[in-house]
């Protein structure tokens, strides 16, 4: 038998269509129930139903006023603030696409954003990076003065035009401007049994930022379309500060990257959080170690979901499914997906690329700009992920790693030749290479190795980094070498930086 598992189609999306009104569809029946509760030691900031939905209706309302019209691209560069959720609907309500970003990107990363995606408006927070332009833009107390606003009517329509554009990084080193489609977050209702086990009395807390996608749609869009309260944290909390957080406000989920539950306790502690079911992870790995240690400290899972920009997430355990030991757990129903060889399904139990058929409503409508990378990304009817791994009878798909030299940064995909483009431009270094290494148990962090006259000062390296790359970006360590590892067509082999570490700090 081949590596195919098929969990039926999906139903399809109505139409017409509206992401945010889809989102917000509970909002009117419900005004009075709490929304969102943003989290601090001291108290809450509680949003209900109706204050949310007049606020994102209200912000359509003052951004149609702007000057904008329905399919114009509105950049995103607002902090940790609950502005940004709000602003990113609202463009969404009446039609436009919004752009969001990471705060942590500098000037000269937003500066390639805005070439290729040639927004009509800014939305601009003080203190948040962007590169001087003629391009209009709005602070933050402009944004915040348009909650008051008259609702905006909602702006129906193909549920496959696009909807927002997200960023990430490509195999080829470029940032790639992802177009999603109206209809992506239809498709997210497969994660709802398939991952989350959501129910509308839910509170379900996420430990990221408000401008992070991953919170977006699993900490507030997701809870938001079935009615249940989402838990943010406020800025400033610390991953220590958050058990004491849960279980002060009754949480019931609870979502993080992988890095983020290794931070909240120490192996062998207990955490009494009474209302918790299940915690739920994505945005890397998760190791046997940190599931573990979770169990034993808290006395629930956590299941695992395995995804991407291009196709949010796909694969999972769930309440009603766990994933079978060693496995991330099966395609969502309505998904199908594959394990590939060279374009063509491989034999059940053989390492292949891990696949997902183009008909995907959650899919990508494509990179924006960029058709020939869009192209390369499929093979017949099927989109290739770029990670390798194994299906079993059952359809539970083991992960086997990266195909590329792609690297993780605590939840964040990031490409070797982005950051190795940066630090390539330092007078002091002729060739450099990067890649992501273990640690300690259950942490990688990024490191550079390079070539150069002299050894370089690591703050002064660092400082240039961050000139020119997100925090998250940035390596950790620096490591003057004699001379890097290349193959027979002097192509660097990222994967003998490892042994090179190893060697510098005396491992075995």
């Amino acid at each position: 038998m081949t590596a195919i598992f098929d969990q039926g189609p999906s139903a399809p999306c109505p139409t017409p269509f509206n992401l945010a009104a889809h989102v917000l569809g509970r909002a009117e029946a419900q005004p009075d129930k709490i929304a969102l509760a943003v989290l601090s030691l001291a108290k809450a900031d509680r949003w209900s139903y109706g204050r949310l939905l007049a606020a994102v209706r209200g912000t359509g309302t003052g951004l149609l006023r702007a000057g904008l019209t329905p399919g114009d691209r509105v950049l995103m560069r607002l902090g940790n603030t609950m502005e940004f959720p709000i602003a990113y609907l609202g463009a969404i309500a009446v039609g436009l696409i919004p752009i969001p970003t990471s705060s942590q990107l500098t000037a000269p990363e937003v500066a390639g954003m805005i070439e290729t995606t040639q927004p009509a408006l800014i939305l601009r927070a003080a203190g948040v990076a962007c590169p001087e332009t003629d391009i209009p833009t709005l602070d933050e107390p402009t944004l915040e003065a348009m909650r008051d606003l008259p609702p905006a009517d909602w702006h129906m329509g193909d549920p496959d035009r696009p909807a927002y554009i997200i960023y990430t990084s490509g195999t080829s080193g470029i940032p790639r401007a992802v177009v999603h489609a109206h209809r992506a977050i239809w498709a997210r209702q497969m994660m709802s049994d398939g991952w989350y086990g959501l129910r509308a009395d839910d509170r379900l807390c996420h430990a990221g930022a408000f401008n992070w996608t991953f919170t977006l749609g699993t900490g507030l869009m997701d809870p938001w379309t079935m009615g249940a309260t989402a838990l943010i944290p406020a800025p400033g909390i610390t991953p220590e500060q958050l058990p004491l957080l849960l279980k002060r406000h009754d949480a019931t989920i609870f979502a993080a990257a992988p890095g983020v539950y290794r931070k909240l306790f120490q192996p062998g502690a207990s955490l009494s959080l009474p209302h918790l079911r299940h915690g739920l992870a994505a945005g890397e790995k998760l190791s046997d170690t940190i599931r573990q240690h979770w169990q034993n400290a808290t006395g629930t899972p956590i299941y695992e979901a395995y995804g991407m920009s291009e196709c949010s997430t796909f694969i999972s355990g769930s309440p009603d499914h766990p994933a079978a030991p060693g496995t991330l757990g099966r395609p969502q129903t309505g998904r199908r997906v594959a394990i590939l060889a060279n374009g063509t399904p491989v034999p059940l139990g053989t390492e292949g690329t891990i696949a997902i058929h183009r008909s995907d409503p959650g899919l990508m409508l494509g990179y924006l700009g960029a058709p020939e990378a869009t192209a390369e990304k499929f093979t017949g009817d099927w989109f290739l992920t770029g990670d390798q791994g194994m299906m079993d009878a059952a359809g539970h798909i083991t992960y086997l790693g990266r195909a590329d030299d792609m690297m993780n940064a605590g939840g964040y995909r990031v490409s070797p030749m982005e950051v190795e483009s940066a630090l390539s431009a330092h007078p002091g270094i002729t060739a450099v290479a990067v890649t992501d290494i273990a640690v300690k148990e259950d942490a990688r962090v990024i490191m550079a190795f390079y070539t150069g006259p002299q050894t370089l000062d690591p703050a002064t390296l660092d400082a240039f980094a961050r000139t020119r790359l997100a925090g998250y970006k940035a390596p950790r360590a620096y490591h003057h070498v004699a001379a890097l590892p290349t193959g027979a067509n002097g192509k660097i082999l990222r994967r003998a930086l490892r042994p090179i570490y190893e060697g510098l700090n005396g491992q075995a």
